[in-house]
This record gives C-alpha cells, sequence and structure tokens, in this order.
C-alpha cells in the first residue's frame, strides 16, 4: 500500500492533535505534533527570560542566537505509545500544554528564524512520506504538496470549551472567559503574523467539527485517506 503525507492545519483547540495522532496509529504512520516544538521554543524562552508573560519584556536577538543550541526531540513512552516533547534531553510534555504557555506561544511562532529552524526539522521528519503532521503551516509551507490536506475549524466558543475542560480536567485553577480570550488572541495572531501566517489552500478540505464528535470526524477522514492511498 502506498504511503502518502497528510498535513492538518487549522486553529487551535479544534481537535488537530488528537486526529493525527488516531489517523497515524490506525495507518501505521509517523505522527510529528509541530505545535508541541513552538511551545518547547516558548518554554524555553519563557523560563530563560527572553520574553515575559506580561509583554513587558522581550530579548528576540538574544533568542534567536540561541536557537541553533536548543535540541528538540519526540521520544516514545513505551506505556502510552505515544510520543513526547522533550527539550534538551528533558521531557516537558506537561509543562508545554499548561494555559501559561498557550498564552505566549503564539508570540514565539511569529518570528521567522524560530519558524525557519523548526520547518527544516519537519521536513526532514516527513521526507519518507508516510506521516501526519498538524500546526498552522504545514500545508501551505511544509508540505505545499501532500497528498492530503485538511484545514481544521470550529467556533471560537466550542474550542475554548474544550480548551478548558481539557484544562480543569488536568487540575489546572483557569476560568472559561480568560480561556476563551486567549483562542481569540491566538486566532488573530496566527491569522495577522507576517511569517507563514494561518490560511487555508484551494486543495485543502475544510472540516468545521463544532457539532461533531471524535468518532465521526475520524470515520469522514480516515475515509478521505483511504480514497487517496487505493488511488480513488
Amino acid at each position: 500500500m502506498k504511503k502518502i503525507t497528510i498535513a492538518i492545519d487549522g486553529y487551535s483547540s479544534t481537535g488537530k492533535s488528537t486526529i493525527a495522532k488516531q489517523l497515524a496509529k490506525k495507518l501505521g504512520y509517523i505522527y510529528v505534533d509541530t505545535g508541541a516544538m513552538y511551545r518547547a521554543v516558548a518554554l524555553y524562552a519563557l523560563e530563560n527570560g527572553f520574553i515575559s508573560a506580561d509583554k513587558e519584556e522581550e530579548k528576540i536577538e538574544a533568542l534567536i542566537k540561541m536557537l541553533p543550541y536548543i535540541k528538540l526531540d519526540f521520544r516514545l513512552n513505551e506505556e502510552t505509545g505515544v510520543a513526547e516533547m522533550y527539550l534538551d534531553g528533558e521531557n516537558v510534555e506537561k509543562e508545554i500544554r499548561t494555559l501559561r504557555i498557550s498564552n505566549v506561544v503564539s508570540r514565539v511562532a511569529t518570528i521567522s528564524e524560530v519558524r525557519q529552524k523548526l520547518v527544516e526539522q519537519q521536513k526532514k521528519m516527513g521526507k519518507d512520506k508516510g506521516v501526519v503532521m498538524d500546526g498552522r503551516d504545514i500545508g501551505t509551507v511544509v508540505f505545499p504538496d501532500a497528498e492530503l490536506k485538511l484545514f481544521m475549524t470550529a467556533s471560537p466558543e466550542t474550542r475554548a470549551h474544550r480548551r478548558y475542560k481539557e484544562l480543569i480536567d488536568r487540575g489546572e485553577d483557569v476560568k472559561y472567559k480568560a480561556v476563551l480570550e486567549n483562542v481569540q488572541n491566538r486566532d488573530y495572531i496566527d491569522s495577522h503574523r507576517e511569517a507563514s501566517p494561518l490560511t487555508k489552500t484551494d486543495d485543502a478540505i475544510e472540516f468545521d467539527n463544532s457539532d461533531m464528535g471524535l468518532k465521526e470526524q475520524f470515520e469522514r477522514i480516515y475515509n478521505f485517506a483511504m480514497r487517496i492511498i487505493n488511488g480513488e
């Protein structure tokens, strides 16, 4: 069975990673969570004082100089069967999923040098096909020739409710209003940044899952993939 490249783009909290993981597992493909890579760089920048949560202090040029020395890699968790993000040899999977990182990651992702470094790594990861990759610029920049491109969307309120529940389930003390504001701010930054803004390509399938459960989403997307793999 031939292998293809599957690029999943879209807004934050549309369930891109969840669907991508399921799809990769079903097809026996490699899954790459590009969002985790940007979150890891954001964590590095925050903890080393290159950016601050209140936006008062930003040392972008200093961060750019450190990019060659930041080591990112995915390692398989044998218990869960899921690849987790490592930053300079340390598992940061839990830290990068917090609202603290969500509030700064889009700012870091606007830095063209950061995007250049990560896109280069992502292209290497998918050079042999048989990969499912999700993010903001996978179908436009990383894999413009991907055989299957999806653009995930849902209303801001729906996405905020999903994200809020996820954070609460993890034990974080957050307010729905703060989560909604974060979703809206990230939408604006992702869509208006100068470097690789979030856009839907003409050949991408727009997939609004506002009123759709995970099972229905997966079945429909899996069928899209199989039709292409089978040459239909």
